[in-house]
């Protein structure tokens, strides 16, 4: 277990420029500007990259000691680090339904991964700022829906033709994705990319194309980069979307890599994982190279984040090495370890170089935010569930800011809710007063105890009848909107089925768990 210190980090970097950056190509420190260029200065261009499954403690900004990561660790010093942000659920496919739609998942039916799809009905970042004036682009992983009518990554049983919901759908001019994971080195071969192409703007790349050689992280970043040049070139806005594979299964990192780890005593397997996350952070530092070069960096709006924590439901174990810094649970718990994410915000000029805030956020909160930023009007009243942040992206204390909405999620029949620095955990059956799979009442001051070790949810019930009325109402909201409610389209099909209040699978479990107690205790 990796050792954090959260507060020294500016004393971190420091030392990180000087021992780090020498042995990881700092590609953004040779890059020099392109006098030539017109830079636009009223209309940011939007970056906005995710990683896959990356941990809160896996970079070296939020106090890995091992890992390097000098490019986010340099995004992180001229810009705002966010110590308390979160995926909109502890997987990956719900994640990305709330980027970029500022809803909760439940509103459209992704309840989980590789389940249902993006409907054409929600109106996404990219169909916003498409309608400002932006280019658009996604460029890496999609998870939002089948890319083909007859085949899936997932098989028969994801229902291509039902569940196909590609890019272009959405508000995107051009696109270079995947449907679902990939194997980190040499993406275009490997069990997972059987049904599991690239694709571009809807045609099939060759598994052999020899642009689908090497690092995940770099062929994304290969596709990135020229729909950048070109849009400099055209003199118009862009908006783009980089949603990198790694660290996310099956991990493998490329020699080079792999040997600066293992070469400082780091094990074979955590050698890999180690080592895409290096991978990944080099193409940052590639990106933010070119942008330097271009004349645009300053008005370049950058963010960054990750989908949920880190895989290894069992904790550490071979490749899945990755750190929550000691917060509680991993990707698939709505406990912190589980959706509290590394994440950075930069804009030169704009947001406070060298600022960090503990105040809540979450990936529900792009949408409000980037279209408060270019002043898009929503056409309808359907509900958003995030808020924006630009008033403390933009603050110069930042972390005095006040957050207005509680952060509300459900995953399966768990609920939880986000008031400030308090955290409710429940499930629907306890809301609901229902028979079978109640959940303890769970309180926890995630200031005084971000490892939600000490539940506090008898000293405040006037705050738990309050946190459970805006739970039963929110869920009743997810609803009627999955319904169709928000939309009024008297044709619309439903995506997926409702899920239950009481989750059958975990029902199944807690029954053989007990079963084998008492098992246990007759032999004893």
């Amino acid at each position: 277990m990796m050792k954090y210190k959260f507060k020294s980090f500016r004393r971190f970097f420091l030392y990180s420029s000087a021992t780090i950056l020498p042995l990881v190509t700092s590609i953004y420190a040779m890059a020099k500007p392109n006098s030539d260029v017109v830079v636009n200065t009223t209309t940011p261009n939007i970056i906005m990259i995710m990683a896959d499954d990356l941990g809160y403690g896996d970079t070296g900004f939020t106090g890995h000691s091992i890992i390097k990561t000098p490019h986010l660790d340099a995004m992180a010093n001229d810009g705002l680090m966010m110590t308390n942000f979160h995926a909109g659920a502890p997987v990956c496919s719900p994640t990305r339904g709330t980027f970029v739609t500022g809803r909760h998942f439940f509103r459209y039916g992704i309840f989980n991964a590789n389940r249902g799809h993006l409907p054409k009905q929600e109106i996404t970042l990219s169909e916003a700022l498409k309608e400002k004036g932006y280019t658009t682009g996604h460029f890496g992983k999609w998870h939002l829906g089948t890319l083909s009518k007859t085949m899936s990554s997932k098989g028969k049983k994801r229902k291509p033709a039902i569940n196909y919901s590609p890019p272009a759908w959405h508000g995107y001019d051009t696109s270079f994705v995947t449907e679902s994971a990939v194997t980190l080195w040499d993406p275009g071969v490997g069990k997972r990319a059987k049904n599991n192409p690239f694709w571009l703007d809807g045609a099939a790349l060759d598994a052999n194309d020899p642009s689908l050689l090497g690092s995940a992280s770099r062929v994304v970043m290969d596709r990135s980069i020229p729909f950048i040049e070109q849009a400099v070139e055209s003199k118009q806005p862009f908006f783009t979307m980089i949603w990198f594979h790694a660290p996310h299964a099956d991990i493998a990192a490329g020699p080079q890599s792999h040997k600066f780890y293992t070469d400082q005593g780091v094990s074979e397997n955590a050698a890999h994982y180690y080592g895409v996350v290096t991978e990944m952070d080099k193409e940052i530092g590639r990106l933010r190279a070119k942008l330097k070069q271009l004349g645009i960096a300053d008005n370049t709006l950058i963010t960054f984040t990750s989908d949920n924590g880190p895989e290894g439901r069992k904790g550490i174990r071979g490749v899945f090495a990755g750190e929550t810094a000691g917060l509680r649970g991993r990707k698939g718990s709505i406990y912190e370890g589980g959706v509290r994410v590394p994440t950075l915000a930069l804009w030169p000029g704009k947001i406070q170089a060298g600022s960090t805030t503990d105040v809540a956020g979450s990936t529900l909160d792009y949408f409000p935010t980037i279209t408060d930023l270019v002043n898009y009007q929503l056409p309808d009243q359907r509900p958003i569930d995030g808020e924006s942040l630009l008033p403390l992206l933009t603050a110069e204390q930042p972390n005095k800011y006040q957050r207005k909405k509680e952060i509300i999620t459900r995953y399966r029949d768990i609920m939880t809710l986000i008031d400030g620095d308090f955290k409710f955990v429940t499930n629907i059956a306890t809301l609901k007063g229902l028979s079978g799979r109640t959940h303890e009442t769970e309180l926890y001051n995630l200031k005084d105890d971000r490892a939600e070790s000490n539940n506090i949810s008898q000293h405040y019930p006037e705050k738990i009848k309050a946190y459970k009325a805006m739970l039963v109402k929110a869920n009743q909201s997810f609803y009627d909107s999955h319904q169709g409610k928000d939309y009024h389209e008297p044709d619309f099909k439903v995506v997926g089925k409702w899920q239950a209040d009481i989750d059958q699978k975990a029902e199944k479990i807690k029954s053989k768990s007990k079963k084998k107690s008492k098992k246990k205790s007759k032999n004893n």
